[in-house]
């Protein structure tokens, strides 16, 4: 509590990487808190990047090493921890940790990230860990030769069913519309493989099973009919829940819970800033997360000139 920062950065992910980088640069005092001492986000549990200008094909943990690499050599700052709270003190702001431990700094900018939505269904929490899944290239190689099922039908459902559809002798993927949201190029890449079976206009009902999951309860949308495929793993991809907890009543934000911020990351409470999926913005993706980090620290600099 003896040291007042100039700059606080929550979260480890593109974004507050790319912003440590922009702030080490810039000569700012600055600390970075994630959240397991792993840095790289969910880029961790990708198995390629293909989009990311100039490192086409770069795997997900090798992209997030690279980042961890550059702020290392930077010599940022890290520690670890869950924030549980942040205070306002005058022009300074407190951050709280589940640990015990405070920080000071007369800026922050807020990096939490996103985590997984689920779908709430019978058998979903019970089979956790046994045959549910949120991250096909973690547990992917678990189900080799094995019959899977992947919920959801935007780029992260379609990209874990066209990893899975690499290991598994069967792939169903389950999307309750009649044609996917992902990009064009990934659903026909899906739509031609001979191992995916694609239920249109459907929705998974419940998770069944004995010890481990046995098989997925599937009901048609049109008709109400309800089927039950075998499987012994079931991959679920139905969009992200913003890690934003911890900063409510602190910043305003969208009734989804996004921190309201554009490209500057300016929020409502003056010396905090949102960069990265935490934010209102129209695309989640690693290249516009590293863009926010910059732009958030260019507006933490301004910020401070005018304390």
């Amino acid at each position: 509590m003896d040291t007042i920062y100039d700059l606080i950065i929550i979260g480890s992910g593109p974004a507050g990487l790319s912003a440590a980088v922009y702030a080490q640069r810039a000569k700012l005092s600055t600390l970075i808190i994630e959240k397991t001492g792993v840095s790289g986000g969910q880029i961790l549990n990708t198995s390629e990047v293909d989009n990311y200008l100039g490192l086409p094909g770069i795997g997900g943990y090798d992209l997030g090493i690279r980042m961890r690499e550059h702020v290392d050599a930077l010599e940022g700052q890290f520690v670890t921890g869950s924030v549980l709270s942040i205070t306002l003190d005058g022009n300074e702001k407190i951050i709280r940790l589940e640990d015990g431990n405070s920080y000071r700094a007369k800026a922050i900018i807020i990096a939490a990230g996103a985590s997984h939505r689920m779908l709430n269904i019978p058998g979903e929490e019970t089979f956790r860990g046994q045959g549910v899944s949120y991250c096909a290239t973690c547990d992917g190689a678990f189900f080799r030769n094995q019959i899977t099922a992947v919920i959801g039908g935007g780029d992260v459902a379609v990209e874990d069913a066209l990893f899975l559809a690499r290991l598994c002798k069967q792939v169903y993927v389950i999307h309750r519309r009649n044609e996917f949201r992902a990009a064009k190029v990934l659903g026909e890449r899906l739509e031609a493989l001979e191992n995916v079976t694609i239920l249109w206009d459907s929705t998974a009902v419940s998770i069944n099973g004995t010890d481990t999951v046995e098989s997925l309860s599937v009901q048609s949308v049109k008709t109400n009919e309800t089927k039950d495929y075998p499987v012994s793993g079931v991959f679920i991809a139905v969009g992200m829940v913003p890690n934003s907890s911890a900063y409510k009543g602190v910043v305003d934000m969208d009734a989804s819970g996004y921190i309201i911020a554009n490209e500057t990351g300016i929020t409502s409470t003056p010396g905090i800033f949102a960069a990265g999926d935490i934010r209102t913005k129209q695309l989640r993706q690693v290249i516009s997360a590293a863009g926010d980090g910059a732009n958030a620290v260019y507006s933490v600099q301004q910020y401070l000139t005018h304390l």
